[in-house]
């Protein structure tokens, strides 16, 4: 074996290891932030680059957006109601040199500064707000969020409250008074009912007093939805122009005389003595059979 064969095969094998470690591959959802001895170079897009080994140091940057979930804060209403909020926000770096010159660590600085939003936001909006109304807040919160780490070169797209917990005392006082609600609510309806049907039954009784014989008819009908049914009830149906009469003697109070034309020039007879209430001419018509 020749001497010069045992430099060449280390030099071969040096070469390959520092083509291995000069040749670099940046996927497509990444970018590469290269740094030649110290200075920034122009950013490295996706696809395969050599670097210099020793001297050129590659930093990789995700611009995926990133999943940060809120650790539960202990925040205080503007109406002094303790909770405990968790939210989760949604972003992505989309300048990775900002991403990597103007902050140590953008992830753990977007979560903080999240963190401290929250709470800030939180305790400025009152407790019927943060429950009703979190599309507002949600808003807000991106806002504010954005406006700080925009120049980090950090788009934070979405910001959502997850849970809000409040004491179990303040559940039940809330329970009572959505239960207070919801009976004022079914007594308004009530009242409002009983006013329609009233009116509706001052209507009829005006309409059934202007003729007599639409009071029969209904007498006649409850009559009939009385004996629909199976029932033991037993109804004896007496003509009231008899039994009028009878109640009059047995009270001592005078029978209802009918009302008196208009007085006419012609003078008036002597009254004679009263004659009896003749019975009506068809008692059989008002007449119906025991329901049994």
């Amino acid at each position: 074996m020749p001497m010069w064969s045992v430099p060449v095969a280390a030099l071969v094998v040096v070469v390959g290891i520092l083509a291995w470690l000069s040749i670099k591959v940046v996927p497509e959802y990444e970018r590469g932030v290269v740094f030649r001895l110290g200075k920034l170079r122009p950013l490295y897009q996706a696809g395969l680059h050599l670097l210099i080994p020793a001297v050129d140091r590659l930093q990789r940057v995700d611009t995926r957006i990133v999943t940060l979930t809120i650790p539960p804060q202990e925040v205080i209403t503007k109406d002094n109601v303790p909770a405990r909020v968790n939210a989760v926000v949604l972003f992505n770096v989309v300048d990775p040199l900002l991403a990597i010159m103007k902050v140590e660590n953008y992830a753990v600085a977007t979560s903080q500064i999240a963190q401290t939003t929250l709470r800030s936001v939180l305790g400025r909006a009152e407790l019927d707000t943060l429950l009703a109304h979190r599309d507002d807040l949600n808003a807000a919160l991106r806002d504010i969020i954005e406006i700080q780490t925009q120049p980090w070169g950090v788009k934070v797209s979405v910001v959502e409250i997850k849970d809000v917990e409040i004491p179990e005392q303040m559940q039940r006082a809330m329970a009572r008074e959505a239960e207070a609600e919801r009976e004022r609510r079914a007594k308004i309806i009530n009242a409002r009912g009983e006013l329609q049907a009233s009116e509706e039954l001052r209507q009829a009784a005006d309409t059934l007093s202007r003729s007599p014989a639409s009071l029969q008819l209904r007498y006649l009908q409850t009559l009939l939805e009385l004996g629909a049914d199976q029932n033991s009830t037993v109804v004896f149906p007496l003509p009231m122009d008899i039994v009028g009469p009878l109640l009059g003697k047995l009270t001592g109070t005078p029978a209802a005389a009918p009302v008196a034309a208009e007085p006419t020039a012609t003078p008036t007879p002597v009254p004679g003595p009263a004659a009896a209430p003749e019975p009506s001419a068809t008692p059989d018509a008002y007449y119906a059979p025991p329901a049994l």
